[in-house]
């Protein structure tokens, strides 16, 4: 299961939430910090995790989650509600950068993500989710890349990623196991089939009836949830016939 799974799995759904998207990030620049304020718990993984509450009236947060060195638990330890959010840079709107600001009420942190692509589908997904969810005062998004703020290129870009994420899944999957007996290996196939006809027709619903990102990314959030869920159904099956 992916770090990413992992948090939806850990820190949201106990609480009745969804995670819209995440972002692993750095520091710009690392602050000082004494080692007595961090515990000396050494270094660590952050995420920017966007989420929604299951029950109405929904609730978004963005949510700073760490997985401290030595551990495998993920741990809340900043949030905010989606209403604190007053300014998102992407700081050049002429090319690809992982580099992006957020700006709230009461904070400021200055980010690197892992990639150019992860800020990109993170500012596309936040951006819709604020179009969506803030009626009044809606933050700035400022030197960012039109594509980003696009409607539909933003819809292809998000499902083109999660298609090929389940196809690789789907495809590696099936390869690893094929030396499972006919009836495990039938039924292997049988759950990849399912999984990649789920993604094309929820592909399908979205351009005839020409929802918005704002239930666009609920919709990848369900899909990639489903690809770690075929994943374990996967291994469980091997380990199974294995035995």
């Amino acid at each position: 299961m992916s770090a990413k799974a992992t948090i939806n799995k850990e820190v949201f759904v106990p609480h009745d939430e969804k995670m819209l998207a995440a972002v692993q990030v750095k520091r710009k620049t690392k602050k000082k910090i004494p080692f007595l304020a961090t515990g000396g718990q050494g270094d660590y993984l952050t995420f920017i995790c966007l989420s929604v509450t299951n029950k109405k009236p929904a609730h978004v947060t963005i949510t700073k989650v760490k997985q401290f060195q030595g551990t495998s638990a993920f741990v809340k330890r900043s949030q905010w509600t989606i209403d604190q959010l007053r300014q998102v840079n992407g700081i050049d709107s002429n090319k690809d950068s992982p580099e992006f600001d957020l700006t709230f009420d009461n904070a400021f942190d200055q980010w690197v993500a892992g990639s150019a692509g992860e800020k990109s589908t993170f500012v596309q997904i936040l951006h819709h989710t604020c179009q969506r969810y803030i009626p009044m005062r809606k933050p700035e998004f400022v030197n960012c890349q039109s594509k980003l703020l696009g409607e539909a290129q933003a819809v292809d870009s998000v499902f083109v990623r999660c298609k090929v994420f389940m196809n690789r899944v789907r495809k590696d999957l099936v390869a690893r196991h094929s030396h499972l007996p006919r009836r495990g290996n039938s039924i292997l196939h049988s759950a990849a089939d399912s999984v990649t006809s789920a993604v094309q027709k929820a592909s399908q619903a979205l351009n005839e009836r020409g929802e918005r990102l704002g239930r666009t990314e609920e919709r990848t959030a369900d899909m990639m949830n489903s690809a770690e869920q075929f994943a374990v159904t996967a291994h469980k099956l091997a380990m199974k016939h294995k035995c």
